[in-house]
């Protein structure tokens, strides 16, 4: 009898196991993007037309402006509404990077003041690396080593997040000097790279909706998905198998 236990306390481990690597993969896949990171692309794509189309990118960017203005202040969007009113493409360019490298800084600043809010943290990082995504490019034709590095260092802050796991099943501990060594790296090299004298960008907000994020359920608490009750369906449907098993063995 003690080897049917034995064998249903492996099989309750390896399907939660199975099923929290499954729900909690490391990936960037958050069906939230970064709206200024897909506006920069809209406009590129405006500007590299004969003529740049800067009727369109202005409409384009003004989308964006209000949430800019919120967060970092007037300056970055009168800077480039400025360059858009003098069709000047290329400081308008070069300003947008700037203005992504800004916004990767405040997504991250916001990571370590939110840091023990995992849900919060991985969407935050997931909108800077969304971001860093339009600027890869641009690193990469310069030095495929530092777009390679940067990448790296973003798997890492990724990493340093922990994980709560499934009801504490697959618990990782989150590490938060590692990502302040990963934010550092990031934010260093970004910045020499685009050349921005500060990253300074205003004042940094908080809470949940001013970063952005949306007051959803997270997505392993959520009672109301039942993928969510599966594994625990099946641990039941076990230990009432094992039960019964018992229950008919003594009988016997």
């Amino acid at each position: 009898m003690k080897k049917y236990q034995f064998f249903c306390l492996i099989l309750i481990f390896v399907i939660s196991n199975m099923y929290t690597n499954h729900t909690f993969a490391y990936s960037y896949g958050d069906p939230n993007e970064e709206k200024l990171a897909e506006v920069y692309k809209e406009m590129m794509l405006k500007l590299d037309q004969t003529p740049p189309d800067f009727t369109s990118a202005k409409a384009i960017f003004e989308t964006v402006k209000k949430e800019i203005d919120m967060h970092m202040g007037h300056e970055p969007a009168e800077t480039i509404l400025n360059n858009l009113e003098k069709k000047d493409k290329k400081k308008l360019t070069e300003n947008m990077e700037k203005l992504l490298v800004l916004n990767i800084a405040r997504r991250l600043e916001n990571i370590e003041k939110n840091f023990s809010e995992y849900d919060t943290s991985k969407k935050l990082l997931a909108k800077a690396f969304a971001t860093y995504e339009a600027l890869s490019p641009i690193v990469e034709s310069k030095n495929t080593e530092t777009d390679k590095k940067l990448k790296a260092e973003f798997d890492n802050a990724l990493n340093s997040l922990g994980n709560p796991g499934l009801f504490g099943v697959g618990k990782k501990e989150s590490d938060i000097k590692a990502f302040k060594a990963s934010k550092e790296t990031i934010l260093t090299t970004l910045q020499k790279e685009f050349g921005l004298a500060s990253l300074k960008v205003g004042h940094f907000t908080e809470s949940e909706n001013e970063s952005g994020i949306n007051n959803e359920k997270k997505d392993w608490t959520d009672i109301s998905n039942i993928r969510n009750w599966i594994p625990l369906l099946v641990i039941v449907g076990i230990i009432a198998g094992v039960v019964g098993f018992t229950v008919r063995q003594r009988k016997k």
